[in-house]
């Protein structure tokens, strides 16, 4: 079932506050070192929503990786990392779980880059990948993701 929209969420420090008006694409487990080092744990869980449905309030500041590509977004006071966009758009954002007001109603779906995952580490995902989903898995990922969240 499909959550109630919107969702809601922000930071620890409630400065920066973000809505979400259209259903999640697909939830993930991202194993990446990089994203173990950003959380400061096992993996980052996120919410990937439609560009154009994601809107902030509050003032966000670029963290991590400072690339051209990739944006990830934080609080610019209290530094929680609260969503990722990527240059030139791909028509999704990533949100990370942690930052929703209802974390426990979006478990993964995808796990990436579990290549890399520390033993231990594990998710109730459906579909888990050594690196990143090829191109071609995409529509029946989502196609499948919607369907488990049809109303």
């Amino acid at each position: 079932m499909s959550p109630a929209l919107p969702i809601e969420g922000g930071c620890r420090c409630g400065r920066v506050r973000f809505r979400i008006d259209a259903a999640p694409m697909f939830t993930m487990a991202c194993h990446c070192r990089g994203c173990q080092q950003m959380t400061g744990s096992a993996f980052s869980a996120n919410l990937a929503v439609p560009s154009g449905a994601l809107h902030v309030t509050g003032e966000t500041v670029s963290g991590g990786l400072h690339g051209q590509q990739i944006r990830h977004h934080h609080c610019a006071h209290c530094k929680s990392w609260l969503f990722t966009r990527i240059e030139p758009d791909p028509g999704f954002a990533n949100v990370r779980l942690g930052a929703l007001d209802t974390p426990d109603a979006f478990p993964p779906f995808i796990e990436t880059w579990t290549d890399e995952a520390l033993p231990w580490a594990t998710t109730p995902a459906r579909h888990r990948y050594p690196k990143f989903p090829p191109a071609e898995a995409f529509g029946p990922l989502l196609a499948e993701y919607a369907a488990l969240h049809a109303d």
